[in-house]
Formats: structure tokens, C-alpha cells, sequence
């Protein structure tokens, strides 16, 4: 079974659990190790033939067309699904970009969780179920932290549980799925709606087995927090050893700084015999001299200042 050549990528979310970081950027815009989050997924994307895709935007857009573009240097064509005055949710964002997909069967991908998944069995899966959604599922090992998905003996998504004794025995959806225009194509256009806890409550309700789970056993990482942000950034660069740092671009730190295990995004200044541990430093800041930061996230002020904020999950 060949991959959908489409996918809509979700990128219009506010990231609100991720500010101050998402003041400045948009969360998918948000580099991992140096490359922002979005461009690794379009590679992901691209390296198994994915290579018509549409990103829908809201919240600072500027900061995703910025490092996309239209895709061509990452081998792909991408184009835009805009959703103004409000974001329309992973249901209703769906809905308007019917049109730009052009297509019946489409991937559809979060744009703030990475992942190694193979997306042909996950295709072949979804042909085989003759489900209008399948949802690409792990076992849900932390259901203190994450709700869960219900399946039935055949796979069948029963039900969506929240976080905590509900969602123990249950599965993780790891943000990427397979499906058909007809699951969104109903929805009101123009109407905020999610797929979970909305659009696909009511299709298991009135159209039993339209939504099937294939459950695998794939890597993934999660970017809800700051901390989150930080664990992942730390996981891709285990190999720079103990003291990483992941590097922006147009940096200026001083020779007298020390940094350690913390990320800079881009035109950051750090001065003369500053200390930085475990830190997140956006995009502009001036560290001032003698400055000495542990476990926190570094924003600019609108006075020029900084915003200090833990490193917090």
C-alpha cells in the first residue's frame, strides 16, 4: 500500500503551554536542535514520499512561512491554509483546507510532536480497516500525564478518556493519522471544532468502526512545555555529549561565558562572564555581563529587558 502524497500539517495552534516561548515564535517554528520543528517533520514527511503538503496558520504565521517557505529545498511543494479571525481547531482546520488538499485520503500531522514512524504500514492499516480515520497509537505509559484512546478487539476507537485511573490500559495517539475527506467534510465551514473530543466523538457515535487505531511501538517525543521542549532538545543532542549546546544562528558569546546543556535560538548576545545551565534562550535576547541563570527561559521584554520564567513541565 502506497503513503497518501498529501498531508496537512497542524500548525495554527496558540502553544499556550509553551509561552513565553510562543510570544516569539509560533510552536511548529520552534528549533529542535537547531533546525525548527516544522522543517525536521517535512523531512520526516518528504523521506517517505509525502511531497504535497499544507500547513495551516494563526498564530504568529510569519515565524512558520519564514523557515518553510514553499518547500522546495526540502524536496516538497507546500502550500497555505489561513484561519483568521480565530484558529479553527484540528477539526475544523481540516475542514477549510479540503480545498488546497484536493485530495480524498490525506495524512494529517501535529506540527509540535516528532517522530520515526513508517507510514506505509500505517496506509496499508488504513485501507485495510476501511476506517475514515486511523490514528497512529502507542501504549500510553504515563496515563497520570496523558489521555488515551479505547479500542475495541478489532482495533475499533470505542472512545477518547482523560489523563489520569481512566486512561490506564488505554493508548497515546502520537499526532499523526490517515483520513478521508468524508470524516471532515460534514463539519460547518468556518466553525472552530477538535477532531478529538468533538468531530470524532460524534462519528464513533453515529458511525461505529469509522475510526480505527494502528497501534505500534515507533519513537516519538512530545513538545507540550517548556520542559518538554528542553527533554527533546536533549534527547537529539545526547551525541555532543554532556555539555551540549544547541546553536541558533548569528550568535555572539563571549569567550569568558560558560554554557552548558541549554538552547539559543537565533541573534542571541551572551556577555562577558555569564553562566547558563539547563537554559532556553529565544530569539534576540542580550544576556547581560556577569549574569548567572539555572533551569529558567530567557525572553525579551518590550522595555529590553528579559522575562524570566522556569524551566517548568
Amino acid at each position: 500500500m502506497r503513503n497518501p502524497r498529501g498531508a496537512l500539517v497542524l500548525t495554527a495552534g496558540l502553544g499556550t503551554r509553551l509561552r513565553p516561548l510562543t510570544d516569539v515564535r509560533a510552536k511548529p517554528a520552534i528549533p529542535v536542535a537547531g533546525e525548527p520543528m516544522v522543517r525536521r517533520i517535512i523531512a520526516w514527511l518528504a523521506a517517505n514520499g509525502v511531497v504535497d503538503l499544507v500547513l495551516n496558520l494563526h498564530h504568529r504565521p510569519d515565524t512558520v512561512t519564514a523557515v518553510v517557505g514553499d518547500g522546495s529545498d526540502l524536496g516538497v511543494r507546500v502550500r497555505y491554509s489561513w484561519e483568521q479571525p480565530v484558529v479553527l481547531g484540528t477539526g475544523g482546520g481540516p475542514r477549510q483546507a479540503l480545498p488546497i488538499l484536493g485530495a480524498e485520503t490525506f495524512l494529517i500531522v501535529n506540527g509540535d510532536t516528532l517522530t520515526d514512524l513508517q507510514l506505509r504500514p500505517l496506509a496499508g492499516a488504513h485501507a485495510a480497516s476501511g476506517a475514515l480515520v486511523t490514528l497512529a497509537l502507542v501504549p500510553n505509559r504515563e496515563p497520570v500525564r496523558y489521555g488515551g484512546v479505547r479500542l475495541d478487539e478489532e482495533r475499533r476507537v470505542t472512545g477518547f478518556v482523560a489523563r489520569g485511573p481512566a486512561a490506564e490500559g488505554s493508548y497515546h495517539f502520537i499526532g499523526v493519522q490517515v483520513a478521508h475527506a468524508e470524516a471532515f467534510r460534514p463539519l460547518a465551514a468556518g466553525v472552530p471544532i477538535n477532531s478529538i473530543g468533538g468531530a470524532y466523538d460524534t462519528l464513533i457515535a453515529t458511525r461505529p468502526g469509522s475510526i480505527h487505531g494502528y497501534v505500534c511501538d515507533t519513537a516519538f517525543w512530545d513538545i507540550g512545555t517548556a520542559l518538554d521542549y528542553w527533554n527533546t532538545s536533549c534527547a537529539f543532542m545526547r551525541g555532543d555529549g554532556d555539555d551540549w549546546v544547541a546553536r541558533g544562528q548569528r550568535l555572539r558569546v563571549e569567550a569568558s561565558a560558560r554554557v552548558t546543556r541549554s538552547i539559543l535560538w537565533d541573534d542571541v548576545e551572551v556577555g562577558p562572564d555569564c553562566t547558563l545551565d539547563e537554559c532556553i534562550v529565544a530569539d534576540g535576547v542580550r544576556v547581560p555581563a556577569g549574569a548567572h541563570y539555572r533551569r529558567v527561559v530567557l525572553v525579551g521584554a518590550k522595555d529590553g529587558g528579559l522575562r524570566v520564567s522556569p524551566l517548568a513541565g
